[in-house]
């Protein structure tokens, strides 16, 4: 079920809901501040291009004045993120991190990890996976290298979104809306030359720069897509070129999509 469709009828189903117990025929054991605050994350949840505070509230049938506190207090919890200064709210990574804060994880980094584990052998280099969340870039897994000598991002960093090669994959794989709101806030040459670098690295289909933060590190990054096709996630190779190092880059580029393209696998169902 598509989002809008799937809201439309969670929406139906609170509105009658609420109908029966306005009429006294069910028991009430609702709790109205609650019920709005999983209204709107429900619906934002489904939004891949974020929503003004008229909109949501729209959405969910409430005034602004009904919602204004319970998005705040979303915000300041954690579970919304609001970009500046278009005043979109986002859902953030939060529920993402609840879900996963047992060990081990699950879901996703679950499904990646073996062909990391694989990967990271085959090439002798360090890789690691990572999501946008509210503006920037967080590793959410981690396999080091299994080489004397290597370089590792620890698990739970963030980087800047665009201003890395693993925040810029992660745009470039987004409808054009849903970036907007992010280039809002950076410089004006910024704004000016990214659109063009996004759409350099769709159309490559990966991404291989220099790091900005560490000399002597290339990035090599791919897409980890869901089974309908949207951006989840970056695995990144940051490649040392020492003479510790297994393979030539061109070598090891190869083997970053065969290991991207299991895990895409995985995630669409094709394989285990």
């Amino acid at each position: 079920m598509v989002p809008g469709v799937a809201w439309a009828a969670r929406s139906e189903e609170w509105s009658k809901r609420m109908a029966v117990e306005a009429t006294g025929e069910g028991p009430n054991y609702g709790v109205p501040a609650l019920d709005k605050a999983l209204d709107i994350l429900e619906l934002l949840a489904g939004s891949r291009e974020g929503m003004t505070l008229g909109e949501v509230a729209a959405a969910v049938d409430r005034s602004i004045n009904q919602i204004y506190r319970t998005l705040v207090t979303l915000e300041r919890r954690g579970y919304l993120f609001r970009a500046r200064p278009s005043g979109l709210y986002f859902l953030s990574m939060m529920m993402f991190e609840l879900a996963h804060r047992q060990e081990p994880m699950r879901g996703l980094i679950d499904m990646a990890l073996p062909a990391m584990r694989g990967l990271s052998e085959a090439i002798g280099q360090s890789c690691n996976l990572s999501v946008h969340d509210a503006g920037r870039v967080v590793v959410i897994a981690q396999i080091d290298s299994p080489s004397a000598f290597g370089f590792r991002v620890r698990a739970g960093a963030t980087f800047p979104l665009f201003e890395s090669a693993t925040g810029r994959l992660l745009m470039a794989f987004e409808p054009e809306e849903r970036v907007l709101p992010w280039l809002e806030g950076q410089e004006e040459a910024v704004r000016a030359t990214m659109p063009g670098r996004l759409a350099a690295i769709r159309e490559r289909g990966f991404e291989e720069e220099p790091d900005s933060l560490q000399p002597g590190i290339t990035d090599l990054v791919f897409p980890i897509l869901s089974r309908d096709g949207r951006i989840v996630a970056a695995l990144t190779i940051p490649y040392v070129a020492t003479s510790y190092s297994r393979r030539p880059i061109a070598d090891v580029l190869a083997a970053a999509q065969d290991a991207a393209r299991a895990i895409n696998a995985v995630i669409g169902g094709e394989g285990a």
